[in-house]
């Protein structure tokens, strides 16, 4: 940290906001060899840049510097979040000062990268303390890596203190062997960091505007920079190749189970389970091997979770089994409901307390009331089933006339017997019985028997005759 001589800062006006957040996603990413910017990169299903998004909206107003492919970056904006767009990508330096209009309202200024998803939350607001404690000019974020390449260095004098920031195009050889790095992060002083920006210049390897600078030069005047270092080297990563974002990938991953095992969760092997940083899991829950909850999935105290299940965007209430090998998308899963295995729930499924989806058996938009079952091979598409009804074997509704889908419902109670058909639009009554191997084609009153098949005929002697007349052909 290097202190400044009582030197007034300009005061700004009562108008004055407290802070601006500042986030920086202009990049091209050309390391990522695409055609998405790297800061839309996809990272447990959200973008790079939400990540970052949602740390800094609750810190203070938030602003996003633009410029590769601005439109589809301002597309994922949240409301409340202003784009700023930086017409050329000339550095960091340049991307705040294409902000700089906008930073004078705000007495300090948080800067973030949008491709340094890895942050946390309780870090930033230690090095908001930190910067209001010290009273610096500038505050920044760093850690220590054991291989720091790709990295700017800090560069400190003989007692600790801060003499300057590196970028590694322009280190020497001695300075790229510091283990310290830039995180890029930074709070300033609006006034302090407004005083900077005429001063930066392009005299480096890059011919860029860095932001680095800024730091360099308040040095210079004597000003207090102060940094703040986390331990965790994990959060100053950035996403700017394929192997850094499998990288955030797993760090978040790894973060995820071991908070879901302190919050109550088993997973038989925690190398292997896939748990995205926006799912919950409700505490005594199993999850075993391999599985995979995505999206905005909720899942209930005492649940099981079978090898190789994959579950996006579902519901799934207290003491549910999933079992193994079954997929559930944009489902809802009652209290006790079984389902699997291999078991498939397509969006729109509605299944009800203590109700069985068992294996080979697919829905869509269906809803199954509270006990009823279908527990093998069936199809059951645009259907509205109601409670303690048995689905048999083989049974299919038939939804779609090649136009439009149809309805099929079936009343609380009904049976249907194995390989039964049902042409939609048809309902069956409370309490009706359908025959096995039925296609149904009207409605079925209640507690009505339908038998819908050709009436069987036995031919005595049949085959022995086919045999004799095949053979005199020959």
């Amino acid at each position: 940290m290097a202190r400044a001589p009582s030197r007034a800062s300009p005061r700004k006006g009562k108008g004055s906001k407290k802070r601006a957040v500042l986030v920086l996603a202009a990049g091209v990413g050309k390391r990522m060899r695409s055609a998405l910017p790297k800061v839309l990169h996809p990272l447990h299903g959200r973008p790079v840049l939400s990540y970052v998004l949602d740390l800094a909206r609750p810190l203070g107003d938030v602003f996003v510097v633009t410029g590769a492919q601005a439109g589809r970056v301002r597309e994922i904006l949240p409301k409340g979040v202003i784009p700023v767009l930086q017409k050329n990508q000339l550095g960091t330096g340049h991307a705040v000062m294409a902000a700089a209009p906008q930073l004078k309202r705000y007495r300090s200024v948080l800067v973030l990268s949008g491709d340094s998803p890895l942050i946390r939350e309780s870090t930033l607001r230690m090095l908001l303390e930190e910067h209001k404690r010290v009273g610096a000019v500038s505050t920044l974020l760093s850690a220590r890596l054991e291989n720091p390449s790709g990295y700017g260095r800090l560069v400190r004098n003989g007692d600790g203190s801060l003499r300057g920031i590196v970028e590694e195009a322009d280190a020497a050889p001695d300075e790229r062997a510091l283990q310290e790095v830039n995180g890029g992060t930074y709070c300033f002083s609006s006034a302090g960091l407004l005083e900077c920006l005429p001063r930066l210049r392009r005299e480096n390897k890059q011919k860029e505007y860095y932001l680095t600078d800024a730091v360099s030069w308040l040095l210079k005047e004597r000003r207090t920079v102060h940094v703040a270092q986390t331990p965790d080297w994990t959060e100053v990563l950035g996403v700017n190749t394929r192997v850094d974002l499998a990288v955030a990938h797993e760090v978040l991953r790894r973060r995820k189970v071991h908070a879901l095992m302190e919050q109550g969760v088993t997973l038989l092997d925690p190398t292997s389970a896939y748990v995205a940083p926006s799912v919950e899991v409700g505490a005594d829950t199993v999850l075993e091997p391999n599985v995979f909850l995505s999206g905005s999935t909720r899942v209930g105290r005492r649940c099981r979770i079978g090898t190789g299940a994959h579950v996006e965007n579902c519901v799934l209430a207290d003491d549910v089994s999933i079992k193994p090998y079954s997929v559930a998308e944009g489902a809802a899963v009652g209290r006790g409901a079984s389902v699997g295995p291999f078991a498939r729930l397509r969006p729109g499924t509605s299944i009800g307390a203590n109700a069985k989806v068992g294996n080979f058996v697919e829905t869509k938009k269906a809803s199954l009331g509270a006990g009823s079952k279908a527990n093998h091979l069936a199809y059951l598409g645009d259907a509205r089933i109601g409670k303690k009804v048995n689905i048999g074997a083989g049974t299919i509704t038939c939804n779609y006339d090649g136009v439009r889908k149809h309805e099929t419902v079936l009343g609380d109670g009904v049976f249907v017997g194995s390989d039964a058909q049902f042409v939609a639009p048809v309902r069956v009554g409370r309490g009706a019985y359908v025959a096995a191997g039925s296609i149904i084609t009207e409605d079925v009153p209640p507690h009505a028997l339908a038998v819908a098949r050709g009436r069987q005929e036995n031919k005595a002697g049949w085959v022995k005759k086919r045999k004799r007349k095949r053979a005199k052909r020959k």
